[in-house]
C-alpha cells in the first residue's frame, strides 16, 4: 500500500479530537467559508493561505504576536540566540497571560504547534508575515547563496583564516567563524568607528533597504563608493548582492552578535489596564436598557424619514452632509446618530440606493413591525459586522464626509471594535474605565491589528468613534461592558439568538397602548408598536420622543386623516382601540367639528371644478383675494371653475383655513394617502458589499463539519501547489479574489499580458477596464489602463473580478 503524503500541519490536525478541531473552525471561519472541505488535507491547505493567516493574526492579542515573530525569526534553521539563553524572559508573565496560554492560542488558530518530538512548528507562510522578524534578516547561509568562490576565499583572508581549495569548505568555515557570537563581536571590536557605527545602526533597526529609509543613517551608502561598507562586505558582516545594485544585508548572526547576549525580543504578556472604578450590575442593566430604548427610538424616527422623503446622494455618492442635517433635524438626532443609524440600516437591508438616492427597502415594513428587542439585535448585528467607522465625519485634512459612501474601509475598522469588547471583557469584574477614551492602549493590546482614523489621528484621540459607537448603541455603559455586549463576545460565538435573547430581558415589549388628555394630547409611555406609532403619525403630530412619547391633535391633524380616507367614526374608534377610558370629549369633538366641515368643498379634477353645497361660501371664495391667482371663475350658484392644476388648488383653499375635498373624474372621494416608496430587499445584505468574498459557515453546523473531518483518517494532502513571489504579493493584498484569480493575476504580472479587471472605486463606481503593462507594488497595481487611456493606480483589495 503507498505511502500517503501528509504535510506537518495535516499529520497535527488528524491527532485533535473533535472538540479541539471545532474550537479550531469557530477561531478561523474562514476556513469553512462554502465549499466547505472535504478532506483534512484540503482543511490543511486553506488554513495556510496567506490571506487566511493574516486574519487569524489579526484576532490575537499582543503577547501572541510577539512569540509568533520570535519563532519567525527562530525559524527551522535560523538559530541566532545563544545557547542557554532563552528568547524571551519567563519571569515577565507573572502578571499577564503565561507561554503555555500563548502557544495554546496559537494552537487553537492553527498557528504553531507542537509536533510528535516537541518541537514547535509553524505554518507555512507565516515567517512570511515579517519582513524581518525582531529586525532580523535571513541567515547567513541563505544570503551566501550564489556567492563567488572567490569572494569567499577573500573574506576568509580578511579575517585571518586560511582559505581551504573549495568552495564547499570555504563556506563551512565561514558559517563556523560566524556561528561564534564571541568571535564576531572581536572582529567588530577592531573595526573602524565609522564601520561599527553603521554596523550598529543595521543591527537596530534591522538592515537591508530599511536602514536606508531610516531616519537615523542618511550617511549609508552603497558598496564600492563607501569604505565602511567595503570593509563590512570583505569580512562577511554584510553581504553584498551579486551585481552590487541593492542595499547590503546583515547576515542574523552578525546583527545578533552586536545587540549583545542580554537583548531579548519585545514581550508584553501584562496588559495596559486603564484606572477603573465601581459599577454595578443594576447600573449597567438600567442604562443599558436606556441607551437601547433610546437607540429604537432614534432609530425609527430616521427611517421613518427616510421612507416618507428619501434622502438624496451627492453625484460624488453618498449622502451629504446637508441631506444628514435635514434628516437629522426632522427626527431629532444628532449627527453621529444619524451616521450611524443609516450605516447600520444599510447594512442590515433596511436601506438600497436606487437612481435617485436611497429608499427604504421591503425588509424595513418587516423590521418596523418587531418588538424592540429585535430591532436593536438586528442594528447591533450589522454595526458588528460593518469594517467601517459610521460616526466618522472628517476625513485626515478636516474635509466633511459623506455617509453611505460604500467604501471599503481598511479591516483595521473591525478589529478596533472587535478590541474594544475584548479589554472590556479584560477589565475586573464589578468595575468599569473611570474614562473610557484611554482604553485605545488596551484595544491595541488585544488587537494589534486595529486601526484608528484619520479624523482621531488628526486629533489625537484613538479610537473615539468606535467607544462613542457602542455607547450609542448600548454596547459600553458607564466604562463596562453591557450584557448586549457580552452577547459578542467569542465565548457566545456559537449562539446567534444570545444578544435578542438579552435585549428582551432589558428591553419590554412594544406598547400598544396610550394616555389620551383633555389638552388634545395622547402620551406613550415605553416605546410604541409600530402599528401605534403608524396610527398617531396619521392622525396627530409627535411633538416629544424618549422614555415617553407625546402627540397632538389639531384639526389639521385630523384633516389629514380624513383626507387619506378614514371616516370620523372610524378615528373615533381606532383611538378608543388604545386606551380603556373614554376618549376626552375636547378630542370627540374636535373630530367631529373637522369632519362636519370636511369635504364641503370639493375639487373635481375636470378643468378643476370647484363644487359646494352653499352658494355663500361659493362666492365667499371667488371673492377671496389672496385665491385671484387660482383664475377663479363661477359658472353656477355652487361651481367654480379654475385655471389650475387641482393639486394647487386644494393647497391654496386649506392654507386659507377652508376644507375642501378632492374627487374624481368618475364623482369618486379621492383618498389622500403618502405614496411609500419601497425598494426589493436585495437578495445579499448591503453590508456584504464591504465583507469578505462568501459566507462563512453557520457556527452550530462547524460542530458536524469537525466530525465529517475526522471520520476518514486516511487522507492525503492535495497536490501542493507553490506559490510564486508575485502570487504571495497578490494574495495577501486582494482578499476579494480566489485563488485562481490571484494566479490570474500574477502570471500577468509575470509575463506582462494584459488582463481584464472588475474594479470598485471609492466612490462606489464599479467599472470593468482593460489594463496592461502591468506594475506590482502592493497594496497597488500600476497599469496602462485602455477604457482611461492613461496611468492608473489600482488599489488591489478593490479589485472584484480578473478575466483573461
Amino acid at each position: 500500500m503507498p505511502t500517503l503524503s501528509r504535510s506537518p500541519l495535516t499529520t497535527w490536525l488528524l491527532t485533535l479530537d473533535e472538540e479541539q478541531l471545532h474550537r479550531l473552525l469557530l477561531r478561523r471561519p474562514d476556513v469553512a467559508v462554502p465549499p466547505v472541505p472535504r478532506s483534512m488535507g484540503e482543511l490543511a491547505a486553506r488554513l495556510q493561505r496567506p490571506g487566511s493567516v493574516i486574519t487569524a493574526m489579526g484576532r490575537l492579542p499582543l503577547p501572541c504576536l510577539q512569540v509568533a515573530e520570535t519563532l519567525a525569526a527562530l525559524g527551522d534553521r535560523n538559530t541566532p540566540f545563544e545557547p542557554g539563553k532563552p528568547p524571551i524572559s519567563a519571569d515577565r508573565e507573572s502578571d499577564g497571560i503565561g507561554m503555555d496560554d500563548i502557544l495554546a492560542r496559537l494552537a487553537d488558530h492553527a498557528l504553531v504547534w507542537p509536533d510528535e518530538s516537541g518541537r514547535l512548528r509553524m505554518v507555512s507562510g507565516l515567517r512570511d508575515r515579517w519582513e524581518a522578524p525582531l529586525g532580523l534578516d535571513r541567515p547567513l547561509a541563505e544570503l551566501l547563496e550564489g556567492v563567488a568562490s572567490e569572494q569567499l576565499r577573500i573574506v576568509l583572508s580578511r579575517l585571518g583564516l586560511k582559505p581551504p581549495p573549495t568552495k564547499q569548505r570555504r563556506l563551512d568555515a565561514l558559517l563556523d567563524h560566524h556561528a561564534s557570537p564571541e568571535r564576531l563581536r572581536a572582529v567588530i571590536a577592531g573595526a573602524p568607528a565609522k564601520v561599527r557605527e553603521l554596523l550598529e545602526r543595521y543591527a537596530a533597526f534591522g538592515g537591508g533597504e530599511s536602514v536606508s529609509r531610516a531616519p537615523f543613517a542618511p550617511g549609508v551608502r552603497r558598496a564600492g563608493t563607501s569604505d565602511p561598507v567595503r570593509w563590512a562586505v570583505e569580512r562577511g558582516l554584510l553581504i553584498q548582492d551579486l551585481h552590487g545594485y541593492r542595499e547590503p544585508r546583515m547576515p542574523a548572526e552578525v546583527a545578533h552578535a552586536l545587540r549583545g547576549p542580554h537583548w531579548r525580543p519585545p514581550f508584553d504578556p501584562v496588559p495596559p489596564m486603564p484606572t477603573v472604578t465601581p459599577v454595578t450590575g443594576e447600573e449597567i442593566a438600567r442604562e443599558t436598557a436606556a441607551a437601547a430604548g433610546d437607540l429604537v427610538t432614534r432609530a425609527i424616527s430616521v427611517l421613518g424619514e427616510c421612507a416618507l422623503r428619501p434622502p438624496t446622494c451627492l453625484r460624488t455618492g453618498g449622502v451629504g452632509v446637508r441631506e444628514l442635517s435635514r434628516i437629522g433635524k426632522a427626527a431629532d438626532c444628532d449627527e453621529s446618530m444619524t451616521r450611524l443609524v443609516l450605516e447600520c440600516a444599510d447594512a442590515a437591508g433596511l436601506l438600497a440606493r436606487d437612481d435617485n438616492g436611497f429608499t427604504v427597502t421591503t425588509a424595513y415594513d418587516a423590521w418596523t413591525g418587531k418588538a424592540p428587542a429585535e430591532q436593536v439585535a438586528d442594528l447591533i448585528r450589522a454595526w458588528w459586522d460593518l469594517p467601517a467607522t459610521p460616526t466618522t465625519s472628517r476625513d485626515g485634512d478636516g474635509r466633511p464626509l459623506p455617509a453611505l459612501t460604500g467604501k471599503e474601509d481598511h479591516p483595521g475598522c473591525v478589529q478596533a471594535r472587535r478590541g474594544l469588547l475584548a479589554a472590556l471583557e479584560s477589565l475586573p469584574a464589578g468595575h468599569g474605565a473611570a474614562r473610557p477614551q484611554t482604553l485605545g492602549p488596551l484595544i491595541v493590546w488585544h488587537r494589534p491589528f486595529s486601526d484608528a482614523t484619520p479624523q482621531e489621528a488628526r486629533e489625537g484621540t484613538p479610537f473615539a468613534a468606535p467607544i462613542r459607537e457602542a455607547g450609542l448603541l448600548g454596547v459600553l455603559v458607564r466604562g463596562a461592558l453591557s450584557p448586549l455586549g457580552e452577547a459578542l463576545t467569542d465565548s457566545h460565538a456559537e449562539d446567534a439568538e444570545e444578544l435578542t435573547r438579552r435585549a428582551r430581558q432589558l428591553l419590554p415589549p412594544a406598547t400598544d397602548t396610550a394616555r389620551f388628555g383633555s389638552d388634545l394630547t395622547a402620551v406613550v409611555l415605553g416605546t410604541p408598536s409600530g402599528r401605534l406609532k403608524a396610527l398617531l403619525d396619521s392622525m396627530a403630530d409627535r411633538e416629544a420622543r424618549g422614555a415617553a412619547s407625546l402627540w397632538r391633535f389639531s384639526g389639521s391633524s385630523i384633516r389629514r386623516a380624513l383626507d387619506a380616507g378614514h371616516r370620523p367614526e372610524e378615528i373615533e374608534s381606532d383611538l378608543a382601540a388604545l386606551t380603556d377610558r373614554p376618549l376626552p370629549q375636547p378630542l370627540t369633538y374636535l373630530i367631529t367639528d373637522t369632519a362636519r366641515r370636511h369635504g364641503h368643498l370639493r375639487v373635481i379634477s375636470a378643468l378643476c371644478v370647484i363644487q359646494g353645497r352653499d352658494a355663500g361660501l361659493v362666492a365667499e371664495i371667488e371673492a377671496h383675494r389672496r385665491l385671484a391667482r387660482l383664475g377663479l371663475r363661477r359658472v353656477a350658484p355652487t361651481v367654480l371653475v379654475a385655471t389650475t392644476a387641482p393639486n394647487d388648488v386644494l393647497a391654496a383653499l386649506r392654507a386659507e383655513g377652508y376644507a375642501p375635498m378632492g374627487e374624481t373624474a368618475a364623482g369618486e372621494l379621492r383618498v389622500e394617502r403618502p405614496s411609500a416608496a419601497r425598494a426589493v430587499r436585495p437578495t445579499h445584505l448591503a453590508g456584504a458589499r464591504r465583507g469578505p468574498v462568501g459566507k462563512p459557515v453557520d457556527p452550530s453546523e462547524l460542530r458536524r463539519l469537525a466530525a465529517a473531518l475526522l471520520s476518514d483518517p486516511e487522507q492525503a494532502d492535495p497536490e501542493p501547489h507553490d506559490l510564486t513571489p508575485s502570487e504571495r504579493l497578490v494574495v495577501g493584498c486582494a482578499p476579494g479574489l480566489s485563488p485562481d484569480e490571484c494566479r490570474r493575476l500574477a502570471h500577468a504580472v509575470d509575463e506582462d499580458e494584459p488582463i481584464t479587471i472588475t474594479y470598485r472605486a471609492a466612490s462606489g463606481a464599479v467599472t470593468i477596464r482593460t489594463i496592461s503593462e502591468l506594475e506590482l507594488d502592493p497594496p497597488h497595481l500600476y497599469a496602462w489602463c485602455h477604457l482611461r487611456e492613461s496611468d492608473r493606480v489600482f488599489a488591489l483589495s478593490r479589485i472584484r473580478e480578473i478575466r483573461p
